[in-house]
């Protein structure tokens, strides 16, 4: 699999209050392939590889991987190697850092969008096969974001609608603008179904070239 495939599941595929696994050591080895960096880090529990995109970083440094997800059995084109266990994620530091998992908003509440096409999280999810490849707007507050991912701004909108049973309380949005955590959105985007990164992750509904409504 694309390694920037792989970094992207890492990072976006675990919904926004999700308690992904950051890995923490002092770098031991470390080698640069293909716009990456592989680090082998010295844990509390022992040795263990990971990999990021490609950062300044050396032997002794202390890291942090967030959100780190294991691959077992991964093969590396570009080093010629085989590794038997290898966590991907993005180093904590930085921009990398929007991979880690949103703080906790509390209770939100953000009211319907107006109009024909206005629809609330929990009814994106209820209606979604009508709305398949059909424009809605949607409103609520970013509870996770990824900017300038694959030219995209992938976010993570809540409005209070839905429950995190099942997960319809929490919709993808692929935004062509720019915004920010934590800021109350209204979008405009076509609705997706089952978007797969590479089939190891399904979002089951997104928003799919979606812009912010002034």
């Amino acid at each position: 699999m694309n390694l920037l495939l792989t970094l992207l599941i890492a990072v976006l595929a675990f919904p926004s209050d999700a308690s992904a696994a950051d890995l923490s050591g002092t770098v031991v080895e470390t080698m640069n392939a293909g716009g990456y960096t592989y680090l082998r880090l010295k844990t509390p529990t022992g040795e263990k590889w990971a990999a990021v995109t490609q950062a300044k970083i050396k032997k002794g440094d202390q890291a942090t991987v967030v959100g780190a997800m294991d691959m077992k059995n991964f093969e590396s084109p570009t080093l010629k190697r085989k590794f038997d266990v290898i966590a991907f994620g993005m180093l904590g530091d930085g921009a990398a850092k929007a991979g880690a998992p949103a703080k906790d908003f509390g209770p939100i509440k953000v009211a319907k969008a107006a109009g024909p096409d206005g629809r609330t999280v929990a009814e994106v999810y209820a209606q979604k096969a009508a709305l398949k490849g059909k424009d809605v707007v949607v409103a609520g507050k970013v509870v996770k974001y990824n900017p300038g991912i694959l030219e995209r701004n992938w976010a993570h909108i809540r409005d209070g609608s839905g429950s995190p049973k099942d997960g319809s309380d929490d919709l993808t949005v692929l935004l062509k603008d720019e915004t920010e955590l934590g800021q109350v959105v209204t979008v405009r985007g076509k609705v997706a179904l089952d978007k797969d990164l590479g089939g190891m992750y399904k979002f089951p509904v997104s928003l799919e070239d979606a812009q912010l409504v002034k």
